[in-house]
């Protein structure tokens, strides 16, 4: 069977959805397992410079992730369809190689590693998802790619905990061999995206068309939406930095609240978010009308943030056991965070008509959103070294979920009124916008 031939006779179809879906979630996966993988180890009794060898570890990773997205503005703007899969794989492989430095050399010296292992991979998001953008079930397919951040984290810490516990791997070889597994399901998933089709005629109808999008283009778009993005790009900050302090101490909160050493925690909390998610992914992409669909994902927005607020107020008052309310901080989490992440832009290009790629403002998103995460990680190492993990966590609920909540309600009044301001949503306007003449 031809499979690209396939593909291209209905985008719409079961099958088309279903081979999208599955190549981007395992490609995200791989590359969360050789970026994660790490922070199910512990590293007990190792410090370096009076402060705990992990957090090195995880500041060290996360500057060069961060990093890693700077760079990738320009790359997933401007990348064409026959370099994306060399960029993704040798991307992926680099990072590996750091991670095998990181093993053979002793501490504290194999810090560097962690800066080294994070520096190519923060670009994969924005490539992967270019593969899919502006297409008719975008929504239903980017919730592959997007629920890698909720199932696959505490997946392949799950996994990481395995090679330890069970197979007696060392804290410092986890993460290679670890990541190693991966790499065939890596080569799979790549060629499985090569398979997709181009946008169809009727897609760019809806959706408008994407193409590579040179510095002249992004420089107009972000001047056209400058102030909406500011405030949008506050609330993704807050929202990432709380992400990536669970993710990345999620061992440490387990321990402070009383489970240590359980590997499965880690993947049954976060599946029923994974779950909730995809439903509310399905039911967006069914509306057809873009600013609708714009405006449910600032409503999703705020209703994440009061599932926060209440659960985590539930919980300090003694009425929601630890586990229960772990799961719920990722339910309003992940609500907010995961249309926010992709589909946010996705429509934000379709109901403006902007010419160009998502995939360039996801990934200047995520640029600032690591910036607050890295932020969070120095405050809470170097302003207040007396808090645990687990307080931290629980105090950082109530500020994440209040500011969340003020700042998704401006943000949606103002791409609201600027929408009025200008033309009607374009969605059923057959005219075709080329990227030339921006």
């Amino acid at each position: 069977m031809n499979v690209r031939r396939t593909l291209q006779l209905d985008p719409r179809s079961v099958f088309f959805i279903i081979f999208a879906t599955i190549a981007s979630f395992l490609t995200y996966t791989s590359m969360y397992a050789v970026r994660k993988a790490f922070a199910a180890g512990t590293f007990q009794d190792q410090s370096f410079a009076g402060m705990d060898y992990k957090i090195w570890l995880v500041i060290a990773q996360t500057i060069g992730y961060t990093l890693s997205k700077w760079l990738g503005i320009k790359v997933v703007a401007e990348n064409t369809q026959q370099q994306r899969p060399k960029y993704i794989i040798g991307l992926i492989a680099a990072s590996i190689l750091a991670l095998l430095a990181f093993a053979i050399v002793p501490a504290p010296y194999n810090i560097i590693f962690l800066f080294l292992n994070g520096l190519p991979i923060g670009m994969i998001f924005g490539l992967v998802f270019n593969y899919l953008e502006g297409r008719r079930s975008t929504e239903i397919l980017v919730t592959g790619l997007t629920i890698t951040q909720i199932f696959s984290s505490g997946f392949v810490k799950s996994v990481g905990q395995f090679f330890i516990h069970q197979l007696g791997v060392t804290d410092r070889w986890m993460p290679f061999y670890v990541a190693l597994c991966f790499f065939p399901i890596l080569l799979l998933s790549v060629w499985m995206l090569e398979q997709l089709p181009d946008q169809s005629p009727e897609e760019i109808v809806l959706k408008s068309e994407r193409g590579p999008m040179p510095a002249t283009a992004r420089k107009a778009f972000v001047r056209t939406f400058i102030a909406g993005l500011f405030i949008f790009m506050l609330s993704y900050i807050l929202m990432t930095a709380y992400r990536d302090y669970r993710d990345n101490f999620a061992a440490e909160i387990w321990g402070g609240l009383g489970f240590s050493g359980n590997a499965s925690l880690f993947t049954t909390t976060e599946i029923p978010v994974s779950l909730i998610i995809l439903l509310l992914m399905i039911f967006l992409q069914r509306i057809r009308n873009n600013m609708r669909a714009f405006l449910f994902i600032d409503l999703m927005g705020i209703v994440g943030a009061l599932i926060l607020l209440t659960a985590t107020t539930f919980y300090a008052c003694g009425y929601l056991d630890p586990v229960l309310w772990v799961s719920m901080t990722g339910v309003g989490l992940y609500i907010a965070y995961v249309p926010a992440n992709t589909i946010f832009f996705e429509r934000l290009i379709a109901v403006f008509r902007y010419p160009g790629n998502a995939g360039f403002v996801v990934i200047m998103a995520d640029f600032y959103g690591y910036c607050g995460s890295l932020g969070v990680l120095l405050y809470k190492n170097f302003g207040k070294h007396s808090i645990s993990y687990s307080d931290f966590f629980l105090y950082a609920s109530f500020a994440v979920g209040a500011l969340l909540l003020v700042s998704q309600v401006f943000s949606g009044f103002y791409f609201y009124r600027k929408n009025k301001k200008q033309q009607p949503d374009k969605a059923a306007v057959p005219e075709k916008l080329s990227l030339a003449g921006v």
